[in-house]
């Protein structure tokens, strides 16, 4: 995946925007002012953090070298992922959907109505 296709992965969920809290090189995607995706798009290699429920995070941990504990994030609930090639697209972007589910779960629920119409 290259950063344009990480980049569109991510803004192509309902409500998703991206935003540059921290560094102007670091993309921070957002769904209702909450963090599911960050990434430096011009890094090398590629990485993206996705936040991960704690079981399946230890599992992908466990199946994947590219996915590793998240990077000046919470261990428990985040991953960092090397986007090397060894993790196929499909894969990646299950991971990039849960995460932004994950987001949208503790969302206000006038927040997620609002989502869930447009």
């Amino acid at each position: 995946m290259t950063p344009d296709e990480l980049r569109a992965s991510c803004l192509e969920l309902n409500g998703a925007y991206e935003d540059f809290p921290f560094t102007p090189e670091m993309s921070v995607f957002k769904v209702g002012g909450k963090i599911f995706a960050i990434s430096a798009l011009d890094g090398e290699p590629l990485r993206v953090s996705l936040k991960c429920e704690p079981e399946l995070a230890a599992q992908l941990r466990e199946a994947h070298p590219a996915v590793v504990p998240g990077y000046h994030l919470n261990k428990r609930h985040w991953n960092t992922v090397t986007l090397d090639g060894s993790l196929d697209d499909r894969t990646l972007r299950d991971m990039i959907e849960d995460s932004y589910d994950l987001v949208v779960a503790g969302l206000p629920r006038t927040e997620r109505l609002r989502l869930d119409r447009a």
